[in-house]
């Protein structure tokens, strides 16, 4: 098989004398659709407040000032951003870009007081944004991290009910401080080629094995990706939508939509929704119950989304109106063809499909097809213009249409390297070709088949299983909510599958009416797949209830920390298998 490259055309030139907040707010580029001025780009979930781009220009442009007269901003005085989805992300995310000395470094915001000052020492962080709900984890980490309290600036004021804690400056006050003086601050233009090597985001890359990497753009000192890698991936997103040949009204991307930010998306949901004219409802924290009442509040049309089972699942859902509903993509984590094929019989107006992409990418690889609107089963899309793959067997060699081998990707919006850790960079960025660590299909078609992460892959008997495949089947099942699956080290099989399940919502009412139930449902899983899978892909060291799967922001399963989990358990004996004794 050749290289296969994006569809769509060919790409218009992308900018590379500008910053991205200069991108966003003050160039009018070919691929960017005429948008209606009086469309807001943001809606604050909880109060319906709609912010417009002159008040976000605004508050950047205070924000920056406010922070100039407050702070000492000197040289690569670097920023962390521990926040949930807030309507001040923007502002906070385009101040930083637009002083460009100063790199914003995006926290997840469920991390541990530990995993965020390994990502505070990390990045040399001298500045947190931090939101009040998880101030005290920000607190304990600066601490630690040695950043002073005076250097945490809160994007809300913390409940008067608060006492005995130091007092913080907030975004608020600072714009307000920075409109008052007048905002003086100014933006320093880029010489033509600076934005390949100046730095705009310090990223975390949502790997699965160890502490995450960081990806960094080409010939810099620092962690960051670069302007033009951003710039590049948007431009790439627009003209794939622009290639859409359907008529205004059933394009899947259009200017004016509605679109609902539940999951953290800094490129895709963030940048090229506002790009290509969306609005945006921000909320701060999943939960599905309260996303079907915004989608009906707001006549939400495109939903990017995670977890879609649970529109299969959940009693709510027949409870709503969700008819404004025309699109729902799927994009950190697996949507198998059955999943598929039963969300288009409850939702049958909506286009339903997954794309593909990664931190090291930056972002976006494969969207949806335009002209399927149920994506074929278990697609990821095809690549989108400007990008190129290839997909390699064992040996190295080109592998075949529909034949499984291992994922590599170049483009424009390629990073380009993992900061302090030059092995994993040389293992992963090869010649200018992102590795990406995806066992991967393409078929005749060009449509991209994830298969599954080649190190995740588990080894059964010499037999290759991988977990997506049977985390999408049990998912099939009426008592399972959610699912991830792992192995358990074994001298004479190799891995031993083992089902961590969070069950429905009917399963837990049965569990709850008679505790035994927990048991029989457990039993049934086994069952269940034993029953529907070849006998080295059956979950041999069994099935365990829990209540949640972790997940990072943007959805993708944190199979590490399940794995250690299971290895904890076998060692303590409160695993069983029949059949063998784990090795660990």
């Amino acid at each position: 098989m050749s290289e296969i490259h994006g569809a769509g055309g060919p790409l218009p030139p992308i900018p590379d004398n500008m910053t991205l907040v200069q991108f966003m707010l003050d160039y009018r580029h070919p691929s960017r659709p005429t948008a209606n001025k009086s469309t807001p780009w943001l809606i604050e979930d909880a109060t319906g407040r709609k912010i417009g781009v002159d008040e976000i220009r605004a508050n950047t442009q205070a924000l920056a000032t406010g922070l100039g007269s407050r702070f000492n901003i000197g040289t690569y005085t670097n920023f962390c951003i521990f926040s949930p989805n807030h309507i001040f992300w923007p502002v906070m995310i385009w101040y930083t870009c637009s002083h460009l000395d100063v790199l914003p470094s995006p926290a997840n915001p469920s991390y541990t007081a530990d995993e965020l000052v390994h990502q505070l020492k990390t990045t040399s962080t001298k500045l947190i944004f931090a939101h009040p709900s998880i101030y005290p984890v920000a607190l304990a980490a600066a601490r630690t991290a040695g950043i002073t309290s005076e250097r945490i600036v809160l994007l809300d004021a913390l409940p008067s009910t608060t006492t005995g804690t130091p007092t913080h400056t907030t975004v608020p006050q600072l714009i307000a401080e920075g409109k008052k003086a007048g905002c003086k601050f100014t933006e320093r233009k880029l010489a033509p080629g600076e934005a390949r090597t100046k730095l705009a985001f310090l990223c975390f890359s949502s790997g699965t094995t160890g502490l995450p990497k960081i990806s960094l753009p080409p010939a810099s000192i620092a962690v960051a990706i670069s302007h033009y890698s951003l710039i590049a991936n948007i431009v790439q997103i627009a003209t794939y939508a622009n290639a859409d040949p359907k008529p205004c009204e059933a394009k899947t991307y259009r200017p004016g939509d509605v679109s609902i930010a539940d999951v953290y998306g800094l490129v895709y949901i963030l940048h090229f929704g506002l790009f290509y004219g969306m609005s945006i409802v921000v909320v701060p924290k999943f939960d599905f119950v309260n996303m079907l009442k915004s989608i009906e509040r707001y006549r939400i049309n495109y939903a990017p989304c995670v977890i879609l089972t649970r529109y299969l699942q959940h009693p709510e859902v027949k409870k709503h109106d969700l008819s404004s509903l025309r699109v729902i993509v799927s994009g950190a984590a697996p949507l198998s063809g059955e999943i598929t094929e039963k969300l288009s019989e409850v939702l049958p107006s909506v286009s339903i499909a997954q794309g593909f992409g990664m931190t090291e990418t930056a972002v976006i690889v494969a969207m949806p097809r335009h002209d399927k609107k149920i994506g074929t089963p278990g697609s990821s899309g095809v690549l989108i213009p400007g990008t190129t793959a290839r997909v390699l067997r064992p040996d190295g060699t080109l592998a075949a249409r529909n034949e499984p081998g291992h994922l590599i990707v170049t483009g424009p919006s390629m990073a380009s390297g993992y900061f302090k850790n030059e092995k994993a960079t040389r293992e992963t960025f090869i010649d200018g070709w992102v590795h990406t660590g995806d066992e991967v299909v393409f078929n005749d078609e060009g449509e991209l088949f994830v298969v599954d992460r080649i190190k995740e892959l588990l080894k059964v008997k010499g037999f290759q299983v991988a977990p997506a495949e049977l985390e999408g089947f049990l998912l099939d099942h009426p008592d399972v909510a959610d699912v991830c699956v792992v192995g358990i080290n074994d001298d004479y099989h190799g891995d031993l599958p083992l089902a961590f399940v969070v069950p429905s919502a009917a399963a837990q009412q049965r569990i709850k009416a008679n505790p035994a139930e927990a048991q029989r449902i457990k039993t049934a899983l086994i069952t269940y797949v034993a029953s529907g899978k070849v006998h080295y892909k059956q979950l041999t060291a069994g099935v365990e209830l829990i209540d949640v799967i972790p997940r990072n922001p943007s959805g993708k399963l944190l199979r590490r920390f399940l794995r250690d989990r299971a290895r904890e358990m076998w060692k303590q004996g409160k695993l069983t298998s029949a059949t063998v004794k784990a090795k660990l």
